[in-house]
Order: C-alpha cells, then structure tokens, then sequence
C-alpha cells in the first residue's frame, strides 16, 4: 500500500501539472470506485471545474478544486496516477491542455470521494493524527498517544490517527532506527525511548521521500519513473539476511495479521 512517502511523490509531481488546468471531460470507469455514490454524478460534479491545488493529507490525495469542492483520493494498495494509456484504468481525466490523468487500480480497492471545502477538515481530522512531519507530531505528543495503548507498539504506530501516513513498511524501518523492538507494549517506553521513536519516524518518512517512495509491485510515480527506496530497507522484507547495522539475523513476525521485520539483536524482545 502506498505510504507518506509515495503519496508525497505522486502529489509533488501532480500539483505542477494540474495547477490551474479545467478537468475538461471526467470519465468514471468503475463504480466501485465511488460507492456508494453514482460514478456519473461524481464525474458530474468535477468536470469543468478548475484545479487549484494539489495536496497531501496522510496517505490521502486531494484535489482542490475552484469551486469549493475537493477530490479526496485513497489510493490504497495498487492505486497509482499516470499521464500515459495502462491496462487496469478505473478513471481519466481530460484537461484543457489537451493531456489525459489515467487512475489505474489493478486490485480496486482505492476511492474517490468529493466533499465540500466545509466538510473536508472534519472528514480528514476523523481518520488522522497530526502529520509526522510537520510541527504538531511532537515527541510529547507522541508518548502521550503511545501512553494510552496497551497493544503491541507496531500495531499502534500502524493507527493512522497516532501517526498519519506511517504504514508497514515505514513503521519496521522507524523502529530498527529507534533499536526498539515491535512486540513491546505501546505504554512500556520510556521516555528516551519515545524520543528516538519520534526521530526516527521522521527520519525513515524523510528518507522515503528523497528516494520517491518503495517500489514494490504496482507503484510508480506519475511520471512513470520507480521509487528506489526498497534499495535502502534496513529490515523489511530481509528476513534471514544479516542486519547492516550488527550483522545479526533479521527475524520476520507477524503484528496484527501484517508482517514484521526486526533485529533480535539490535532491537531486543521483550522479557517474559
């Protein structure tokens, strides 16, 4: 599933290009894209308005638009943007300068939704905590959240509304950073250890973002260009390979259904 830092890449390349562009003919090609609402009636409310910005909320895409409007997109797992023809398209807009945005969603799970500039802050503020990069995601606020949880940390981190946008892969690189292991209870950190969490979130949603995110599977920029990130993973995805940092075994487990990589020497399980 796309993270932060793919999101953030798809936004940063799409924001130039549809900036000031009228969305001259809208085309939903699947319904289950926009359930429960009629894919006709959405494409109704976007075409012909104009785009005045591009944004990035989490791992939600939006689309502001003129009117008031915005298009709210949840890419989920193999919803990706691109300007030239693929297999796979559930929608295409057509704009004024004659280009074409392609959605593509192979296994169609992501979703359209467009909602009244009034509506949109509540709609996101619902299903996100602040953005892990920007100045409200403190270290404080951080353990505060983490404090109330007695579940296992990486399914914690994994509630977008404790840290917007983190998700699986992004959550196992932040803790090998933070050396702390992703079976501890949520509410057992110290306060030290909260501190280098908080950095390295940070650190690991940064470093994704220089490389243009992970490419594995379906994702690629809308410029069609793949994110190399996967090329620097410290931990996912690298059981029974040896740990860069101390040359231990990386360790694969299971965290709320999702896997879970980690190094039993470098971040130590919990006692008992």
């Amino acid at each position: 599933m796309p993270e932060l830092p793919e999101v953030e890449t798809i936004r940063a390349q799409l924001a130039p290009r549809l900036a000031g562009r009228t969305l001259a003919r809208v085309e939903i090609l699947d319904p289950r894209l926009t359930r429960p609402y009629d894919l006709f009636e959405v494409a109704e409310e976007l075409e012909g308005d104009v785009v005045s910005g591009v944004e990035r909320r989490g791992k939600y895409l939006l689309v502001r638009l003129e009117s008031g409007l915005a298009l709210v997109v949840h890419l989920r797992m193999t919803g990706s943007f691109g300007f030239s023809s693929v297999s796979h398209e559930r929608a295409v807009l057509e704009l004024d300068d004659g280009s074409r945005l392609v959605y593509r969603d192979v296994r169609r799970f992501g979703t359209w939704l467009v909602l009244d500039a009034a509506d949109l802050d509540s709609y996101l503020a619902a299903k996100n905590g602040p953005e892990p990069l920007g100045r409200r995601f403190s270290a404080s606020w951080l353990g505060g959240q983490l404090a109330r949880r007695k579940a296992l940390l990486k399914a914690v981190l994994l509630d977008q509304r404790v840290v917007a946008g983190l998700g699986n892969i992004y959550a196992d690189e932040a803790l090998w950073r933070a050396r702390i292991n992703p079976l501890r209870p949520a509410n057992d950190l110290t306060s030290d250890e909260v501190t280098r969490l908080h950095r390295a979130v940070r650190a690991a949603l940064r470093a994704g973002i220089e490389r243009q995110g992970s490419t594995l599977r379906d994702y690629s920029a809308p410029d069609g260009a793949s994110g190399s990130m996967q090329d620097e993973f410290r931990v996912y995805g690298r059981d029974g390979e040896s740990c860069r940092r101390c040359r231990a075994t990386i360790t694969k487990t299971r965290v709320g259904g999702r896997g879970t990589w980690f190094c039993p020497r470098c971040q130590p399980e919990p006692a008992g």
